[in-house]
């Protein structure tokens, strides 16, 4: 019997392929997995009427442990994001996002190792908006415009940004944990609380009530315009940053960037029940079935993965291999080499075997 039973969900666009090579390269670790895949998103909208079928929340629910290739989310129009979706439905209220440096990868920066902490469920996130021009949307505007001394126009469209107590409380201890447990250095709190004082003062009164419940970890906190200049100028000062959700968002990507992209970008969405481990990156239909991209971000999700199961010696070999394989340069894919027409870069399938069979070789 497998040691593990974890959904697999390959999703759309150039999800499948890379799906499919992170599959053998977790499998190559020996970690014995019996996989659930589950359809989700644009392939089977028309089959069965929605982007997210309940059997994959099911799924999920019984296994306790997914990981998800990417799916599309259309821009402005169609179903919302199916990523959201499982986020909201599970309460992953942490997104978990390591940005680290790999030798032979092209980057302005090196030896950055940073983790972000964004907090998942709250914030312009949360969904909770009204459409210009409706009745609705009057109806805010009309008791907002009541109650405050600064008014809106009535043809606004308005978002609301709820951040609670709850919500930062644990999001934050979250990131403390996860510090202590892998003997990390410092915690900063990202927040724009100098001008949203019922928000994200909220969120920084709250985050440092739960700093002092870690005296061993040093806190601080920086103004979110402030952060984004520090991390170019300076990003080797920094360790964990903890974050609300839009700012974890644009950060995230921010500090993928210092590392060479999205394409070495893991991440993961935890909860108190549930896991879900992705690529940060799209889904990129138009190299769907090419071949050509590059698998490292799902597979690296995959050494997340391992690690939340407590599978360490295998994580550190799958991180291992990957490494080796990405500072040979050989067998990589071609966005990883120094000229993006090199003749001799590989596709998805041999990047992902040339991984497997570095691990094969340290075992020899």
């Amino acid at each position: 019997m497998a040691k593990y039973k974890i959904t697999l969900i390959p999703g759309d666009g150039i999800g499948p392929e890379l799906a499919a090579v992170a599959k053998d390269c977790i499998e190559a670790t020996g970690v014995s997995i019996e996989w659930d895949i589950q359809e989700a998103g644009v392939d089977v909208m028309q089959k069965a009427g929605t982007p997210l079928p309940d059997s994959v929340l099911e799924s999920i629910r019984k296994n306790k442990v997914a990981i998800k290739s990417p799916i599309t989310t259309p821009v402005g129009t169609g179903f919302r994001s199916v990523n959201v979706a499982l986020r909201k439905e599970l309460d992953l209220y942490a997104c978990v996002r390591p940005c680290k440096s790999y030798e032979g990868v092209r980057a302005r920066y090196q030896n950055i190792d940073l983790v972000i902490f964004r907090e998942n469920t709250e914030d312009l996130y949360a969904g909770i908006e009204f459409q210009k021009g409706t009745k609705e949307a009057g109806e805010v505007i009309d008791f907002i415009n009541r109650y405050s001394a600064k008014k809106i126009r009535s043809d606004s469209g308005v978002s609301i940004k709820p951040i609670s107590v709850f919500g930062t409380e644990r999001i934050v201890r979250a990131a403390f944990e996860y510090a202590r447990k892998n003997k990390r250095r410092k915690i900063t709190a990202v927040h724009k609380a100098n001008i949203m004082k019922f928000t994200d003062g909220l969120f920084l009164e709250v985050s440092r009530e739960v700093a002092k419940k870690y005296p061993d970890i040093e806190f601080e906190d920086r103004i979110v315009d402030n952060m984004c200049m520090q991390l170019v100028q300076m990003p080797e000062q920094y360790d964990v940053l903890v974050l609300p959700n839009l700012y974890g968002d644009i950060l995230s990507d921010l500090c993928a960037g210092l590392v060479g992209g999205l394409g070495v970008a893991p991440g993961a969405n935890i909860g108190d029940q549930y896991a879900m481990f992705e690529a940060t990156h799209g889904s990129a239909p138009k190299y769907k079935g090419l071949n050509k991209v590059n698998p490292v971000a799902l597979i690296l999700s995959g050494v997340l993965m391992l690690q939340y199961l407590g599978e360490t010696q295998a994580a550190e070999r799958l991180e291992r291999a990957i490494a080796d394989v990405i500072r040979e340069g050989k067998s990589v894919t071609y966005d990883m080499k120094e000229v993006r027409n090199d003749p001799t870069a590989v596709g998805t399938r041999e990047m992902g075997q040339a991984i497997i069979n570095k691990m094969k070789a340290a075992v020899r």
